[in-house]
């Protein structure tokens, strides 16, 4: 049973319980109930009994009609949906998406704007506060309806701190106080998480990898970072750098990274590296419909993107280099833990096969046939939305298992 969302309570085991339950509830596919509850976690019909009404006195659960296609429509639990909302946001280095959720996790408000990470904390955070009361006021909610918020950030996230520690893409925001800072500001619990493990909750959650227990998303951006989920488990590693893919050692002779060193998977195959790729190229008078960009400088990653999607064989070559740098560094993964799943998550792996065909090449030649086979790569089926998803799954999660607490 996975506990990544709460502590494992110390009082008494019926509180352990509704800890489980409120998980299986929230996580299990179409509804799960009572009697399967007593299945899953080998309780009495008359334990199961006792929580649930506990849980119902507090206004947490419903009961529903399951869903399905023909016969008797079984009776299911849900979390009830109309307690309250939780916001879940993911913060890359060009962009935030904002969701607005109920508690049953359905998205009712989602807004998405440009930033540029370099601007620093208080500036992006002032932007953030600006676009959660705009899309408040357009809901007709007061903040006193928000009941958690989770930020998701392109850095090592210090959990007990609630700050990011020496993030190689986010100048000026080391060791700054974010979670502490928005609490005040918003006086509603907030949790800080890194953007891909996140991810990886998101799509373990409600995407393409429910049901798996060993999963790296890999979140390919401007940055590239992987979140691990292991036997259950979100993996954050001693002080919460674990996952830094980006940072695998390439080519010992490639570009300069941010983070300092030469060859870095984020320097040959992030949003900026494919930018740089496509430049090179078009100053070398290569023919393609990226040399129509002016200024030629100017070209960023969505243009290469654009270009191999409608044919454009330069670009197509560009993608084709970077999934192959990203098959070399997924393939240490691979070898390193044996996953059943490799979601390959962000901005960059929304062209789909052109990308993921030469990463499932790469990995395949490279990694162990012990260790790869049964593993399965997509691309994420919530697409952009994966680390905020999470975001809603993580925000929700500190306050339903707060409110059983208390």
């Amino acid at each position: 049973m996975s506990t990544f969302f709460w502590s494992v309570p110390k009082e008494n085991v019926k509180n352990l319980n509704k800890h489980a339950i409120i998980d299986l509830i929230r996580f299990t596919p179409n509804g799960i109930s009572r009697v399967e509850l007593a299945r899953e976690l080998n309780l009495t019909r008359a334990a199961i009994t006792s929580i649930i009404n506990d849980l119902q006195a507090m206004g947490i659960v419903d009961e529903v009609e399951g869903q399905i296609r023909s016969g008797r429509k079984p009776i299911v639990l849900e979390i009830n949906p109309h307690r309250g909302y939780v916001v879940g946001m993911d913060m890359g280095a060009t962009h935030v998406t904002m969701l607005l959720a109920n508690y049953a996790a359905h998205v009712v408000k989602d807004v998405e704007w440009t930033i540029d990470i370099d601007d620093g904390p208080q500036k992006i955070i002032s932007q953030i506060d600006e676009h959660l009361h705009q899309m408040l006021m357009e809901m007709n909610l007061r903040m006193e309806e928000i009941k958690a918020i989770c930020l998701g950030v392109p850095g090592p996230v210090v959990l007990r701190g609630g700050m990011v520690s020496e993030p190689p893409i986010m100048p000026g925001w080391d060791k700054f106080p974010i979670e502490s800072y928005i609490q005040s500001l918003w006086d509603v619990p907030v949790t800080l998480g890194n953007d891909a493990e996140l991810g990886a909750i998101g799509e373990w959650a409600y995407g393409a990898g429910r049901g798996e227990e060993n999963l790296a998303y890999v979140k390919v951006g401007r940055g590239i970072g992987a979140g691990m989920l292991l036997d259950g488990q979100i993996y954050h590693g001693a002080d919460g750098s674990a996952g830094e893919i980006g940072h695998i050692t390439i080519d010992e002779n490639g570009p300069l990274c941010s983070c300092g060193n030469r060859g870095c998977l984020e320097a040959m195959a992030g949003g900026n590296a494919v930018a740089k790729r496509a430049v090179e190229l078009v100053k070398k008078g290569q023919r393609t419909e990226l040399s129509t960009i002016r200024p030629v400088d100017s070209i960023q990653s969505k243009d290469v993107i654009a270009a191999a999607c409608n044919g454009d064989l330069v670009a197509q070559q560009i993608l084709s280099e970077t999934g192959a740098h990203l098959g070399t560094a997924i393939a240490g993964l691979v070898n390193l833990f044996n996953p059943s799943m490799i979601i390959i998550g962000g901005g960059v792996s929304q062209i789909g096969d052109l990308l993921l065909e030469p990463i499932r090449q790469t990995v395949q030649k490279r990694s162990l046939r012990m260790a790869s086979k049964r593993l399965r790569i997509s691309t994420a089926l919530l697409g952009r939305r994966s680390s905020a998803m999470g975001a809603v799954v993580q925000a929700l999660s500190l306050i339903l298992h707060q409110e059983i607490e208390n």
